[in-house]
């Protein structure tokens, strides 16, 4: 993955105690050239500035929207709105402008002491559910949101929860399955992936589709999930439908966001499979972790999801059947049993 490379001079001033005669823009423009631009800081301490800067590279470099962005304005808004910033925290006003400049509703800040700043505003409400009584012949697997790492006792914990209800439904009689993400607001999607694996199927399920247009998979294959061919998490004893390539209808809702949406798009394209009932959140975009200077994590969108068709998402994805809260379970098992 190449990105295109942006840089900027810092140039700190001193002038011991400034008054407010003194502050002025945070950035000027000296040439037509962003990365030619001299960053001039009057207004704030070497620690705020140098902070605030660290952040902005991390942006300019990555963002999905980076090549729309004009960096000059955005730089002095940011630094306007942390005016007088003298420590890290100071600079948190200005962060949380940054995060609502970058225009993917997705980005989020954790502080080094555990706070999160997020400008995002994606109202995201679920239809609630509840597990249904079910013939043997079709199986359930609710799968949750989950906040935690992938490889740890947790994460692996998680994939083997949802194999475990695999396992207690599957049986030879099965024609199909449900597969209920709603509510599931998103986290970290590879113990998602690996645990809901066995009935999405071995193969590349999706993509990363970055703004240079390149492309990243992601994939499960044996009880493994891979971007491209790096291993990202595995299960010791995976387990394998009596039944493989069954039939599948994927329940939505409002809430579903995020990872939960990339698990969406996993089932998108996959041959004998239906989505059935609301448009999911929206957030249908990747982020990745930059850990800044002082331990702090930005998350930044830095992709769109693609299904296995390489087909680009970036917003709320449409079920193929619009079902209320009170329908979408009779819907899928009409479906499954047609």
């Amino acid at each position: 993955m190449k990105f295109k490379s942006f840089f900027f001079v810092l140039l700190v001033l001193s002038f011991g105690n400034c008054s407010q005669n003194d502050i002025r823009p945070a950035f000027t423009e000296d040439s037509d050239d962003p990365g030619d631009s001299v960053v001039i800081v009057v207004n704030m301490s070497p620690i705020a500035s140098d902070y605030l800067n660290e952040l902005i590279v991390i942006m300019q470099d990555n963002s999905i929207n980076k090549e729309t962005i004009d960096w000059i304005s955005f730089k002095n808004e940011v630094f306007e709105e942390a005016n007088q910033a003298q420590t890290i925290q100071d600079t948190y006003p200005g962060i949380l402008k940054a995060l609502a400049l970058l225009g993917d509703n997705h980005s989020f800040f954790r502080t080094a002491t555990g706070g999160f700043l997020n400008a995002n505003n994606a109202s995201c409400n679920g239809m609630g559910f509840s597990t249904p009584e079910l013939s043997n012949t079709i199986g359930y697997v609710k799968v949750n949101n989950y906040n935690g790492a992938s490889v740890t006792e947790q994460g692996i914990a998680f994939a083997q929860e949802i194999q475990n209800q695999i396992i207690a439904y599957d049986n030879s009689e099965i024609i199909g399955w449900i597969v209920d993400l709603r509510g599931n607001v998103g986290g970290n999607m590879w113990p998602m992936l690996t645990g809901i694996g066995p009935v999405l199927g071995d193969g590349i399920a999706g993509y990363f589709s970055y703004p240079d247009e390149s492309l990243k998979s992601w994939r499960y294959i044996d009880g493994v999930s891979r971007i491209d061919e790096i291993i990202i998490m595995q299960l010791n004893s995976p387990y394998t439908l009596i039944n493989p390539n069954p039939k599948v209808a994927v329940l939505l809702d409002n809430a579903v966001a995020s990872s939960g949406e990339a698990i969406t798009v996993s089932f998108l394209g996959r041959a004998n499979t239906k989505t059935f009932g609301k448009n999911t959140c929206g957030l249908s975009t990747a982020n990745e972790q930059f850990t800044m200077s002082d331990s702090a994590k930005l998350f930044l969108t830095t992709s769109y999801m693609a299904d296995r068709n390489q087909y680009i998402y970036g917003s709320e994805i449409e079920p193929e059947q619009i079902s209320t809260s009170e329908s979408i379970i009779s819907d899928a098992i009409a479906w499954i049993e047609n």
